[in-house]
Parts: C-alpha cells; sequence; structure tokens
C-alpha cells in the first residue's frame, strides 16, 4: 500500500511525492536523502518506488536520469546495474565502500 502524504491542503501518494521531488530538485538525489525529506523509515521502500517511477513516466515525456553508484575506494562505477538499489560491495577491490546512486527527474529533449 502506497503512504499518503500532504503537501499543503492536498493529499499525494508517496510515489508521487517522490517523482514531484526528483523533479524539482536541481541536483541528484540518493535514497538516504529521499528518506530524509519526506520522512520514509526504508530506504528499500524508495528504491522499489522509483523503479516504478521510471516504468510510469516513460510516456509523459520525462526520463529518470540515474547517476550510477560507484566504489569510494577504487572508484568503480556501477554502470551497467539495471535495478536501482544501492550494490553491496565493490566487484572490483571488494570495498563496502559504496557511494549511493543520485536520481532526478528530467524531460526528454
Amino acid at each position: 500500500m502506497t503512504e499518503a502524504f500532504t503537501t499543503g491542503k492536498e493529499m499525494t501518494t508517496r510515489r508521487k511525492s517522490i517523482a514531484e521531488l526528483l523533479e524539482k530538485s536541481e541536483h541528484p538525489m540518493t535514497a538516504q536523502d529521499i528518506c530524509s525529506i519526506l520522512e520514509i523509515e526504508s530506504r528499500s521502500i524508495v528504491y522499489e518506488d522509483i523503479g516504478h517511477i521510471a516504468k510510469s513516466i516513460k510516456n509523459s515525456g520525462k526520463q529518470l536520469l540515474i547517476r550510477p553508484a560507484s566504489c569510494g575506494k577504487c572508484g568503480y562505477v556501477f554502470s551497467s546495474r539495471k535495478v536501482a538499489s544501492r550494490p553491496s560491495k565493490c566487484p572490483k577491490c571488494r570495498s563496502q565502500w559504496i557511494l549511493l546512486p543520485g536520481y532526478i527527474i528530467r524531460s526528454k529533449r
């Protein structure tokens, strides 16, 4: 079930709130950023919602842009990942110091 959030005088779904936040943002936002701003308790919920949002905005002239996760130790970029979630460790150096992926919504050009 999708939670409802209050924005001003109207009620909106959690996914709609996330999508609006990513559209208005000037810089890519991590799932942790989204959790903090919208007071969502779990990043896994945000990752699931981001996957759904990416599919639902395709026909609206918008696209979800992703700054891929990267290794904080060796700099490896997880550019080929198809899943929105955070990887657990680097396949190159095995470090668990992973910089979270960032998301932003922009109009298609």
